[in-house]
């Protein structure tokens, strides 16, 4: 039977929509298959009476994330649609929140590290400064930091640097548990992402990019494909309904589902797709009926909340901080980040009572949050963001150098880059390899992923 299609792209989160547009601008027939009534996948956003609610992925970067500027510029987007994100990042500690974390200004002013700790973290800072060129986040198994977890990075040093820097971010960012989680990926997109006050977000909502990639696309949401299989130079997706045939396939969702899509995975991708894990995340979205935050010194972004201090939360986003265009005039929104070692539990119980638990933490860092709730969305992610644990890095370079196949994959555990911009380098570089296999149809402009396919 011939192929009715180019390739067929499983999944229209950030990485499915960049290869297909990426495809689509070699001049080949490209279908999208989301099993979600909307576009978007860990970045897509809900509008509920005038609030813009960001569902997963919270921020971009002026610093480190070239494929997606490219990306926005191809799309027509100006730097007014990604403004400047409001308030700064703090840590709770002793009771308050204390505002420079990840900001240049932080040996001095502490971010919630005692003296002794400020000294190491400069330290570390000069250390891996001196060595910045060999942190590639494109290469994350290549860093002089080997294949340590974060907890064994942070070893040598106070502790205090692990349990008021480290381990917060990780465990609000990403949902890491610092003992099983390779420092290597999160240091290096540190480092390319730079400190708070280069990040920015979507005007319109974290989904902005996903929705304009999807425009004039061939997408096909609400379809499920249950098993993606290599028909012998072509693939065959299988649906509830029947199958589709195209000349390529790419799987752009989380590693777990991936394989559990293919089930005939070759030997010399089973490896790196078993040790690729994702962590759960769990977020609680309250509208309110006045725009409350933390108590601190100047407004508030994000608070993080160490797994040393909190037990319930990993974070509070002050969205109405972020872009008090998430929200009516007079109103608030804050998302609360259910901590690691409480996730699991809190995704088995009810979505009230899930609400009810992260409000009920809350009210120690935000008071009155739970009077002021108007409404509650709950975002449940079992797969969550990609947990780089050394295993992963391990198996990593034998994955890249597979041969090109009718079934391909991209997700930002491709990169095990766990921010937006590794799924749009995934996704680039999904379609190069296609591309390499299928050739072009027409001819295509300069393309910014060039770099990324060198690495492949």
């Amino acid at each position: 039977m011939t192929p009715e299609i180019d390739v067929a792209v499983v999944g229209a989160g950030i990485a499915g929509l960049t290869t297909a547009h990426e495809l689509r601008r070699a001049g080949l027939s490209v279908r999208v298959y989301e099993h979600l009534p909307q576009v978007g996948g860990r970045m897509r956003s809900v509008r509920h009476e005038g609030w813009t609610v960001d569902t997963g992925a919270e921020q971009v970067s002026s610093r480190g994330y070239r494929a997606t500027w490219e990306l926005l510029r191809r799309v027509g987007a100006t730097r007014m649609d990604v403004p400047r994100v409001g308030g700064g990042v703090a840590v709770w500690r002793d009771g308050r929140a204390r505002l420079g974390v990840g900001e240049n200004t932080a040996v001095f002013t502490g971010a919630g590290l005692s003296g002794r700790a400020r000294l190491d973290l400069a330290a570390f800072s000069a250390w891996a400064g001196r060595r910045r060129a060999r942190f590639d986040g494109d290469r994350p198994e290549n860093t002089p930091l080997g294949a340590a977890t974060v907890r064994e990075t942070a070893a040598p040093y106070h502790a205090d640097l692990h349990d008021y820097l480290f381990q917060p971010v990780a465990g609000c960012f990403f949902g890491w548990d610092t003992a099983r989680s390779a420092a290597a990926p999160l240091v290096s997109l540190l480092l390319e992402s730079g400190a708070p006050s280069d990040w920015r977000t979507y005007r319109d909502g974290m989904d902005f990019l996903a929705r304009r990639l999807a425009d004039g696309t061939d997408v096909e949401t609400g379809r499920a494909v249950r098993e993606v299989t290599d028909g012998g130079g072509h693939a065959v997706l299988r649906f509830e309904e029947g199958e589709v045939r195209a000349r390529a396939a790419v799987l752009a969702v989380p590693a777990p589902v991936a394989a559990a899509l293919r089930p005939d995975a070759p030997a010399d991708e089973r490896p790196f797709l078993d040790a690729c894990a994702f962590t759960p995340m769990l977020k609680v979205s309250c509208l309110l009926d006045r725009p409350l935050t933390p108590s601190a010194r100047r407004p508030v972004h994000i608070l993080l909340t160490p797994a040393v201090e909190e037990d319930v939360l990993s974070g509070v986003v002050v969205d109405h901080v972020k872009d008090p265009g998430r929200v009516p005039g007079g109103r608030g929104l804050i998302t609360l980040v259910a901590g690691p070692r409480r996730v699991r539990q809190l995704l088995d119980a009810s979505p009230d009572e899930a609400a009810d638990v992260l409000v009920g933490a809350a009210e120690r860092y935000v008071p009155g949050i739970g009077a002021a709730r108007l409404h509650h969305l709950v975002h449940a992610f079992r797969h969550g963001l990609p947990e780089a644990g050394p295993q992963a890095l391990r198996e990593r370079p034998g994955f890249l150098s597979r041969p090109v196949r009718a079934v391909e994959y991209a997700g930002d555990w491709v990169t095990l880059r766990p921010a937006s911009e590794g799924a749009v380098r995934a996704g680039a570089l999904a379609a190069s390899r296609v591309l390499s296999r299928l050739g072009r149809r027409t001819p295509s402009g300069p393309n910014p992923t060039e770099e990324i396919r060198a690495t492949a």
